[in-house]
């Protein structure tokens, strides 16, 4: 039996439910950090941004892990996996806005479609490899 077939996966609509909300909540406090450090302590925009960013990723991590996956796997396992989830995401959102940009798309619905590939790929790989739950 592949190891595939003895795993149970976290797809559901309130996993679904709470990954959009963790996402949503995630994405405001890296806004709202990157305000704060660039407006508030002067620094860079790229460089609020990216602090900002990193701080909102881990705590998108922990929420998921805790609040939308209930996973009981060791971090030292799963928080590799999402940030490699997240890595493979920004490539997607990278090269969906590239093509979409290319053949004359506007850059709001080219970054809309973007995210929603990218917040679909999350979601699925998340579910099926980062959190995989193993069966009783």
């Amino acid at each position: 039996m592949d190891s595939f077939s003895t795993q149970k996966n976290n797809f559901s609509l309130r996993s679904g439910i709470h990954f959009l909300m963790v996402g949503g909540f995630a994405t405001a406090l890296h806004y709202l950090l990157t305000a704060i450090l660039s407006v508030g302590f002067k620094l860079p925009l790229v460089e609020a941004s990216a602090i900002g960013f990193s701080f909102s990723a881990i705590v998108n991590y922990f929420l998921n892990a805790r609040f939308t996956f209930k996973s009981k796997k060791m971090h030292r396992e799963t928080f590799p996996r999402f940030f490699v989830v997240a890595g493979v995401g920004l490539l997607i959102n990278s090269l969906v806005l590239l093509l979409l940009s290319s053949i004359g798309w506007s850059p709001i619905f080219s970054q809309t479609l973007s995210t929603c590939c990218v917040i679909a790929w999350n979601y699925s790989i998340n579910s099926i490899w980062t959190f995989k739950k193993t069966q009783s």
